[in-house]
């Protein structure tokens, strides 16, 4: 059987201190301060892992401000294996350490990777370290169900550039389909395909993504397609059109969560039900995902090229003829670090004093700490909400508590199984939740 999902704990390594409020926020008229510069993927600002996936330079202090995108490597994720997955409280921008990056509690149950989301949790999401400008994306994977489950499939940009495949846990006969320029919200976008039981079996879902047209196949059988040619805008004379790098992102999220917008709950079947019989068989909602196949686009010149190691922006209009293909460098040395300041509290250097001096944000969702590098002799015990018994720092937080904050993955202590069958749970840190829950229903999976 599987061990209880943790409780409310540290959820960065080295944390010294939580904050009661939330990171600065950012925006397009609202740019991060310079001490804090890296705008997140949930509009707030901070350094360290703010400054990696998900930073969009436009909201930014300065464009330079985030971390440049690894580029597109053509690979096959078997998914088998967590060996690969890192929180993203240890990853510091080195694609070579790591495929996937994310929060929340990623099981591996049976060959398969299972997105669980545990009662009063705001799930799991995961993305790939690397980045994709055009080509071609295939998963095989079964969804989650029940009133207010979402599973999700798709491709994001730092820009916010996004295509998706999205399932509510209510309709296990439809995909819906849906595209948006820069987070633009236009909803009239959307387009449904129908698929047999996406719940029990495994169907093979595909984005064929290309500079004119984006296709979305179930099965090999194409369901949608949209031209680049029928998104142009003419009052901002720009195409509409998804266009930048983009990560792969997998995710199960509570659309359903009682604290949402009456819309995203009705849209998601309902209120979730954190007493169904899914949580009381096994203890948390999941959704499974089996292989994972990334095919880069193939061009001898811009755009859509993967000549170099990174993709950066040279202008804040951040369309696909401003993407630089080039050989900037994508990691820092520590959770400390900036594109600004790529060093920070760089242990060789530091010793590890620097990073003692500084409780700053640097873990979106993971509250304030001193951002130590994950795997220093520093942070060796530090996670203390890791071990095996559950027990850790937040183990006295109650359920609604968890509820309100949206910040660790379960707070009641519930255990679950598969089938009878034990999963596997990732090792280190696992408290660390999408405390931006609501930033991800609006700008990631709606």
């Amino acid at each position: 059987m599987l061990q209880s999902l943790l409780p409310l704990g540290v959820a960065l390594l080295g944390a010294t201190s939580v904050l009661a409020q939330d990171p600065p926020t950012c925006g397009l008229d609202k740019k991060c301060p310079k001490e804090t510069p890296c705008c997140s993927q949930y509009n707030q600002c901070g350094v360290g892992a703010f400054c990696l996936g998900g930073c969009d330079p436009r909201m930014s202090f300065s464009l330079d401000s985030c971390l440049p995108a690894p580029t597109c490597k053509d690979k096959t994720y078997k998914m088998d294996s967590l060996d690969r997955y890192k929180d993203i409280s240890e990853y510091l921008g080195d694609p070579s350490t790591a495929d996937w990056v994310g929060q929340g509690e990623p099981l591996i149950y049976n060959g398969n990777t299972l997105l669980t989301m545990p009662p009063k949790s705001v799930g799991t999401v995961l993305a790939t370290t690397t980045y994709m400008w055009y080509g071609n994306v295939k998963a095989r994977m079964k969804t989650s169900k029940g009133a207010g489950v979402v599973t999700a499939f798709i491709l994001f940009s730092d820009v916010k550039d996004e295509i998706d495949y999205e399932w509510v846990g209510v309709d296990l006969n439809t995909v819906q389909t849906n595209y948006y320029f820069q987070g633009i919200t236009d909803y009239t976008q959307s387009g449904n395909i129908s698929v047999a039981d996406s719940y029990n079996e495994f169907h093979d879902y595909e984005i064929q993504w290309t500079p004119d047209q984006i296709t979305w196949l179930v099965d090999g059988k194409v369901g949608r397609v949209k031209k680049r040619a029928d998104t142009w805008n003419a009052t901002s004379n720009q195409w509409n059109f998804p266009q930048t790098p983009s990560r792969v992102q997998i995710s199960l999220w509570p659309g359903g969560l009682e604290t949402n917008a009456k819309g995203t709950i009705d849209w998601a079947g309902g209120k979730i039900d954190w007493n169904s019989d899914e949580i009381k068989k096994n203890g948390y909602y999941y959704a499974t995902f089996g292989e994972i196949k990334v095919e880069c686009y193939k061009t001898s010149s811009a755009p859509g090229t993967n000549k170099g190691i990174s993709y950066s922006y040279s202008d804040i209009s951040a369309t696909n003829n401003t993407v630089v293909d080039g050989n900037k460098p994508t990691t820092i040395k520590s959770l400390l670090a900036t594109g600004l300041d790529t060093t920070k509290g760089d242990p060789a250097k530091d010793k590890g004093n620097a990073a003692q001096s500084s409780a700053v944000y640097a873990v979106p969702g993971g509250g304030v700490g001193t951002g130590n590098v994950p795997g220093t002799d520093k942070n060796e015990g530090s996670d203390s909400g890791s071990g095996s018994s559950g027990s850790g720092s937040g183990s006295s937080t109650s359920a609604s508590e968890c509820a309100k904050t949206g910040f660790s993955q379960s707070c009641d202590g519930s255990s679950g199984q598969v089938n009878g069958n034990d999963a596997v749970r990732v090792s280190g840190l696992g408290a660390s939740g999408l405390a931006a829950f609501i930033s991800i229903a609006g700008l990631l999976l709606l």
